[in-house]
């Protein structure tokens, strides 16, 4: 059944606020039930939390607030001002809400309970919006101590709900015996309770609990105390945003997507408006536009070591387009690329001459007359002998056209004539196989090198690009993070080698495989050890590992003198 498209609407900034506490068996969180009354999430069991009122960036609230200016309060949450109102509104839903006053006094002292009792008459007119929070603080002479409120993670509403929210999730440890309770109004019932236990009742179909609150009950459930949760919370750095956002399949029905899902980023960047409309599927042959100056259109040569198939892109939004990267040499995928050109490729471009990315350059200039541009390919490995560039690409020289430019940057590892684009007007990253949607890509010795592999990832985290347009799959979302975790797996599969080589005290390729690749499949063993046949060249060539008569062995450290 088709579900209709989600309506645009703006989100409304919003704060959350987990509170924890320590029992005899671990960290316990503070929920609420939302009346069944209610717009929006009626009868869910969240945390306490709501929209920014306009008073919360008042700078009366400001003052009140200790251990963080605007300034760096907007830093942490990515905003060039008003940051600082989302830990307000984080202290004042959680007294609304749950009754918990998180303030302490001049000299930094929390509030007794008896006196927290004695302003509970206050929630009432403050939920109806009568009476401010800044008030309350001014009168009591009391502070919110922002570094004790720890910025945890950042939600947004998927469009279509009747009312969406633009979320900032805290944690912070609830003030010593503040028992705290729901008022009876927009909430009708509270307890505190074990992630893991709020997590089996959401299984057993007793309480209801939407994602965003699942997985946040999921990250605290793997802490041992509230003290453990709140610096996990601080050592997260950079917090990304997770966005639902609908698309459609290739027959018309809606499904939603999450961060963690393949198709997630490139639902974003082809339909910014969140229309809801656009496929999601890649389809062999079917053209999938990107944006105003980028359409692709994947080859039918899906595979184990291709995904989905080889992505050819053309760029531009003029009458002179360029393609990078035309594929396999697969006549219809040809045609179909000539007739999505109509007449206008000026330029065939090629990341690199593996058999699956440039071979339809020959066949595509035949047919519009294009000027061929890469670097030529190596004497050795599985390349392309019919690649013959009219035009060699330098490092950093680019190629004007309408409506785009297109920067080389020389990539050598995986392929040592390898080839990234960056489109400069949008700061997507054109990146053949250096970079792979869902994976890591086999770096093949002789030709594939892992110390020039890895000096090219890490060139390319100071490129600034905003999106990755891989050789195969999906576009790849937050460039940096996802360079930066293909490193980390490099060196921690390295960091296996020696480790093995050092239990083992010597082995042979063969023995070496299924001790460092025991993490994937035997059958893919034969590829890996393509892959580590370039980690232990690398370490040999660093001097760390000893290569003889077909054995490693790690080299052993000079006695110290």
């Amino acid at each position: 059944m088709t579900t209709p498209a989600p309506k645009k609407m703006e989100p409304r900034p919003a704060a959350t606020i987990l509170l924890l506490r320590d029992d005899q068996h671990g960290p316990e969180v503070f929920m609420l039930q939302r009346t069944k009354g209610a717009a929006f999430l009626p009868g869910a069991y969240v945390f306490p939390g709501g929209a920014l009122d306009p008073s919360d960036g008042d700078e009366r609230a400001a003052r009140r607030v200790r251990g963080l200016s605007d300034a760096e309060a907007s830093a942490k949450l990515g905003l060039a001002s008003g940051g600082l109102a989302y830990w307000i509104a984080a202290a004042r839903e959680c007294f609304e809400e749950a009754g918990i006053l998180l303030a302490v006094d001049a000299a930094g002292a929390p509030v007794a309970p008896a006196r927290v009792a004695a302003l509970e008459h206050l929630r009432e007119p403050m939920n109806a919006g009568t009476a401010k929070f800044a008030d309350l603080l001014e009168a009591e002479d009391l502070y919110i101590p922002a570094q004790e409120i720890v910025y945890f993670s950042h939600w947004i509403t998927a469009a279509g709900r009747p009312r969406r929210f633009n979320t900032r999730f805290f944690v912070a440890r609830a003030p010593r015996d503040q028992a705290g309770a729901h008022d009876d109004s927009e909430t009708v019932h509270s307890f505190w309770i074990s992630p893991r236990e709020a997590l089996a009742r959401q299984e057993r179909g007793e309480i209801e609990i939407i994602f965003p609150t699942r997985v946040s009950l999921s990250d605290l459930a793997r802490v041992t105390t509230s003290a453990a949760a709140v610096d996990h919370a601080r050592s997260l750095g950079d917090i990304q945003v997770e966005a639902a956002v609908w698309a459609l399949d290739h027959e018309g029905s809606a499904r939603m997507f999450r961060r963690a899902d393949p198709p997630y980023h490139e639902i974003h960047w082809s339909d910014p408006e969140e229309s809801g409309k656009t496929c999601f599927v890649i389809q062999p042959g079917v053209p999938k536009r990107l944006d105003a100056r980028v359409t692709r259109l994947t080859a039918p040569n899906s595979g184990v070591m291709t995904g989905p198939g080889t992505n050819c892109y053309l760029v531009g939004d003029g009458e002179a387009l360029a393609v990078i990267d035309p594929g396999p040499p697969i006549d219809e995928h040809v045609k179909r690329i000539a007739e999505l050109g109509a007449g206008r490729i000026r330029w065939i471009l090629v990341t690199h001459t593996h058999v699956d990315h440039s071979p339809a350059a020959a066949l595509l200039k035949t047919v519009t007359g294009a000027q061929v541009l890469g670097r030529p390919r190596p004497a050795h490995g599985n390349q392309d002998a019919s690649f013959a560039p009219d035009r060699v690409l330098e490092h950093g020289e680019r190629l004007a056209i309408p409506g785009a430019t297109l920067r080389a940057i020389h990539t050598p590892g995986h392929a040592s004539n390898h080839l990234c684009y960056l489109l400069e007007e949008t700061r997507m990253l054109f990146t053949g196989d250096q970079v792979m949607q869902g994976s890591t890509v086999v770096i093949n010795p002789p030709d594939g090198n892992m110390l020039a592999y890895l000096a090219a990832l890490e060139a390319l985290l100071h490129e600034g690009a905003v999106i990755l347009a891989p050789g195969h799959g999906y576009l790849v979302g937050a460039p940096e993070k996802e360079i930066r975790r293909l490193i980390a797996h490099r060196l921690a599969r390295e960091a296996k080698i020696t480790a093995s080589l050092a239990r083992l005290g010597g082995a042979t390729l063969e023995e070496l495989v299924p001790a460092v690749y025991d993490d994937v499949h035997p059958r893919i063993h034969p590829v890996a050890a393509r892959s580590l046949t370039a980690h232990l060249e690398k370490l040999t060539a660093e001097g760390t590992v000893h290569a003889a008569a077909g054995r490693y062995a790690l080299v052993k450290s000079p006695p110290a003198r």
